[in-house]
């Protein structure tokens, strides 16, 4: 009873399987580096697709392929067009006439209040500038579970904060063995998040 009310767990694999055959079907290429991005070249223009659950772009310069990619699609799938796109994984894409903006702003809002940090001091320096970080054994131990989650909340800011990529490479390096040390060049890299969000 619970597996036809909630479905099998292998469900979501079959339905990528059926999806990944309808798209070679009408002529994309999987990509070998990312099994959710599909490619079609089609006289000299360039059509993708990117999945990810149950949202996908559709992007290119073949704007025919596009349309017909989107009535193909909606024949095989229950689906519809949300229009352009306007927020995908956490990322909002902005568009004005000197080109696309990719912005996190309420990521990083919601992260800063999310460990207690929107009312911080904001700090205009990185984390890591003249600060000498290392893993010593006479340290006093971080919660591994909270640096851990913290850093990898960071990380996924990098893909439109290539400012923060040196400091989060830096802390990133003691995942196993953090320390309050390593603790308080997080929390300065929220500090610097703080001085400019939107960035």
């Amino acid at each position: 009873m619970q597996k036809s009310l909630y479905g099998l767990q292998q469900s979501p694999r079959a339905w990528f399987g059926r999806f990944t055959n309808s798209m070679k079907a009408f002529g994309y290429q999987q990509s070998s580096s990312d099994h959710t991005l599909f490619i079609k070249h089609k006289e000299g223009k360039l059509t993708i697709l990117i999945i990810y659950v149950d949202d996908m772009i559709v992007t290119g310069n073949n704007s025919i392929e596009k349309e017909a990619l989107q009535t193909y699609l909606s024949r095989e799938f229950e689906m519809k067009d949300l229009g352009p796109l306007k927020y995908f994984l956490r990322i909002k894409v902005l568009r004005s006439r000197h080109g696309i903006l990719l912005s996190q702003q309420k990521y990083t809002i919601d992260l800063l209040n999310e460990v207690g940090m929107l009312a911080c001091k904001p700090s205009d320096i990185h984390a890591t500038e003249n600060v000498k970080l290392s893993a010593l054994s006479n340290q006093i131990p971080a919660n591994k579970e909270q640096y851990q989650r913290l850093v990898r909340r960071l990380i996924y800011l990098a893909h439109t904060r290539p400012d923060l990529a040196y400091s989060l490479s830096v802390v990133s390096q003691f995942m196993h063995s953090s320390s309050e040390e390593h603790m308080k060049a997080v929390i300065r890299i929220l500090q610097y998040l703080k001085s400019s969000p939107g960035k």
